[in-house]
């Protein structure tokens, strides 16, 4: 069996059919119970191509072991994605679409013809004139993130279970739930995975290896206002409302914000605004790739509001008070520490004849979670594109790339 042969793109369009979408607001672990129904079919798909340490806890975790095929003393291994897809689009009733031997064409997705893409608007398009790429169909996200990671290990999983020539130590397969609302290992038990080193699949192009993330804070503002009746509020009301507007108008308009930076510059987004008259909140994503810049971004955001309560004379008896929590760190700063992960990695792809791209990544993975739980984690191309989105695409061939990526680097190891 050679690699061009691998069935990785109908495992993606089984796997992205099952709504997994995971929900911020709740208080439920998982987030949304229908995400145990792909960790479900899993389970049952790892069962049927022979794998024997299979299982699924309360919480929704899959995880497996595939026992070392030799005597070699080596670490052992653990290939994680996650389940469930973005909140930010509808993932409900994906309908995947193949599109064979891509011509090079804008392509109209035929549920809402509105949703285009074209090689101007995704350049990396051009690499797939000729080959295959799947899209949904116009309505929904695909959910190749993470989806993509998830049948490519699948994938890998049953390439060795074929193939036992390939010398392996002992692997460990780990699907998590809620990764899109940060919760991704929050309820991981790490003794009964037993695992020494991990790469997450939930990167970018072809080729892409990360190994550093953003640091993530959490910002809370609440803002208290002075409430009256609106027929008798002349001099003493306080709108929280306006207060709130006030200050989002004070942020800085060309730096600071996702919308204008990039590489490794940090931002600060409002990404949430609720209340009343009376009391008002608004919720900020603090991040920076230097964790030391979070503490300062949020001394930063406290100062912007003072300043709008003291420059305004009808806000002086008001009170604004912030909290900060932490949602996860560099991975980078435990990554530096384990350089053999990298040096693995690196000496994989080119194996695989695929030329590695090294970046920072905008966000985080279960891998920045994972590395501080004492799993280092960096993270390995799936070929996912335009996430979160209508108009998300995968190649298929990237997938099947990254399949033997892994095939090479548990060789390797």
């Amino acid at each position: 069996m050679s690699f061009n042969e691998l069935k990785v793109a109908e495992k993606l369009m089984r796997y992205v059919k099952v709504d997994t979408q995971s929900d911020p607001y709740s208080n439920s672990f998982p987030s949304t119970m229908k995400q145990k129904d792909l960790s479900s079919l899993l389970v049952s798909e790892l069962k049927m191509i022979g794998v024997q340490e299979v299982v699924m806890d309360a919480n929704g975790y899959v995880m497996a072991t595939l026992p070392s095929n030799n005597e070699k003393d080596t670490p052992v291994l653990c290939f994680c994605a996650h389940v469930d897809t973005a909140p930010d689009c509808s993932g409900t009733d994906v309908k995947p679409l193949l599109h064979q031997n891509y011509n090079g064409s804008p392509i109209i997705l035929p549920d809402d013809p509105t949703q285009i893409l074209t090689i101007e608007k995704y350049p990396y398009l051009k690499n797939f004139i000729g080959k295959d790429i799947i899209t949904a169909s116009g309505h929904t996200l695909l959910g190749a993130d993470d989806k993509a990671g998830v049948a490519i290990i699948m994938e890998f999983a049953e390439y060795l279970m074929h193939h036992p020539e390939v010398s392996h130590g002992t692997i460990k397969l780990l699907f998590t739930p809620d990764e899109e609302v940060g919760k991704g290992t929050d309820h991981l038990d790490m003794k009964a995975l037993g695992a020494d080193y991990a790469y997450t699949l939930d990167g970018g192009e072809l080729g892409c290896f990360e190994m550093e993330t953003f640091s993530a804070d959490y910002l809370v503002m609440d803002i208290h206002g002075v409430i009256a009746h609106p027929g008798a509020a002349k001099g003493v009301m306080q709108n929280a409302i306006k207060i709130a507007a006030a200050i989002i108008a004070a942020l800085p308009t060309e730096e600071w914000s996702p919308e204008t930076t990039e590489s490794r510059q940090g931002f600060v987004h409002p990404h949430q605004i609720s209340g009343g008259a009376e009391k008002a909140r608004i919720e900020f994503l603090v991040r920076d790739h230097d964790t030391p810049q979070l503490k300062e971004y949020a001394q930063r955001v406290q100062q912007i509001a003072e300043k709008v309560i003291a420059s305004h004379p009808g806000f002086n008896q008001s009170k604004v008070l912030i909290e900060v929590q932490e949602q996860y760190r560099n991975m980078r700063e435990i990554i530096d520490l384990h350089p053999v992960l990298v040096e693995k990695a690196i000496a994989a792809y080119r194996l695989a004849g695929v030329e590695q791209i090294i970046e920072p990544i905008r966000g985080g993975t279960d891998g920045s979670r994972l590395s501080f739980l004492g799993l280092p984690a960096p993270n390995i191309f799936t070929g996912m594109q335009a996430i979160h989105s209508k108009q998300e695409w995968i190649g298929v061939d990237d997938m099947k790339k990254a399949v033997e990526v892994l095939v090479r680097l548990v060789e390797i190891f």
